[in-house]
């Protein structure tokens, strides 16, 4: 909402100096769209390790990744992102990948967009194309279609889903799905 407002002031201010002036010169409006530019600390290659009280808790991958010092200040992976958790043991035992994310600083949120995949402890294999995880309440959520497929074979489709950050308690709004039959029915 700030980038839209910035750019429509942007574009006015432009026009009402186009328009009061007598003459277009190009080069002094050259100098006043550099200036309102929002610059990025770049990085490649980014490998972080997440840790707790000097345990690693997880690894986040990713290709690149932009820094922005705004105001309200966030970090972005336009070339996707992969997150590794590990257990105790050090040994992983889960998994989120996405082609975009970004974490806004400010609201504590992470935002996962397009193709994001999870796989859980359990061997869940959660899908959607949107994923929220905020940081404050340890939730994660998502307002798009989602598809969870157990490893039994269970698969469930929902409109909207919200769980626990450990993807143990998840609730799937407007469920439907297909269930594995046999002796065993866990979720």
């Amino acid at each position: 909402m700030l980038s839209l407002r910035f750019n429509i002031a942007y574009f006015f201010a432009l026009g009402c100096l186009l328009f009061i002036s007598c003459e277009n010169d190009l080069r002094e409006i050259e100098k006043i769209s550099a200036k309102t530019k929002i610059s990025a600390d770049t990085s490649k290659g980014v490998e972080i390790i997440l840790s707790d009280s000097a345990v690693v808790k997880g690894k986040l991958i990713a290709p690149l990744l932009l820094d922005y010092k705004t105001s309200n200040p966030y970090s972005e992976m336009p070339a996707g992102l992969t997150v590794i958790f590990f257990d105790e043991n050090q040994r992983e035992n889960s998994r989120i990948t996405a082609d975009h994310g970004i974490r806004r600083k400010n609201e504590e949120l992470v935002e996962l967009r397009k193709n994001v995949v999870v796989v859980t402890d359990k061997g869940d294999i959660f899908k959607s194309e949107e994923l929220f995880w905020d940081e404050k309440k340890k939730i994660f959520y998502s307002n798009q279609l989602v598809n969870i497929t157990k490893p039994d074979g269970t698969s469930i489709n929902g409109t909207q889903f919200v769980s626990d950050q450990n993807f143990n308690n998840p609730v799937i709004n407007n469920a439907t799905g297909s269930l594995a039959t046999g002796d065993k029915l866990t979720y």
